[in-house]
């Protein structure tokens, strides 16, 4: 019988907000080694901990980068970000278009009125005439998502 890896609960939380380290094992600075509360998988808190080694402490830059595991360019943009948007710049952005940007307003409208005067119209149908009409290759599947969008959106 094959013995379970039991997966860290934390691992988990972190995989899935985007805050795990890749690296942990770079980070060789004293309060993250041998200390439950410093977790050197949590991203956000050794970011957060090498900006105050600088701010606080004192620390040169060099020294920090190196101790956390980034280059010193990593942790000028590191510095910066923080200072334009404070912790929240440690939460990564959703990866990916955040819209269906070759479905846009017009192209939309297009595929509704074409739905309303012919329900007939296939998806395969409606790649061509938006090809045609707005010169742009659409997927099928991109058409049968914002239709579907649509729908949810009705109910």
């Amino acid at each position: 019988m094959a013995k379970q890896n039991k997966q860290d609960p934390k691992v988990d939380a972190l995989k899935n907000s985007g805050t795990l380290n890749p690296h942990p094992e770079k980070v060789r600075d004293q309060f993250f080694l041998g200390n439950e509360f410093f977790d050197a998988r949590d991203l956000m808190q050794v970011k957060y901990e090498m900006l105050r080694r600088v701010k606080e402490d004192g620390w040169s830059i060099t020294e920090a980068a190196t101790a956390f595991g980034f280059s010193r360019t990593s942790l000028y943009d590191v510095q910066s970000d923080f200072d334009d948007a404070g912790l929240s710049a440690f939460i990564p952005e959703r990866r990916g278009p955040r819209e269906a940007h070759k479905l846009s307003g017009p192209v939309l409208q297009f595929i509704e009125d074409t739905k309303l005067q012919d329900q007939s119209v296939r998806t395969p149908q409606l790649v061509a005439l938006i090809k045609q009409k707005f010169g742009i290759d659409v997927h099928r599947r991109s058409i049968e998502r914002a239709l579907n969008r649509k729908k949810k959106r009705e109910q």
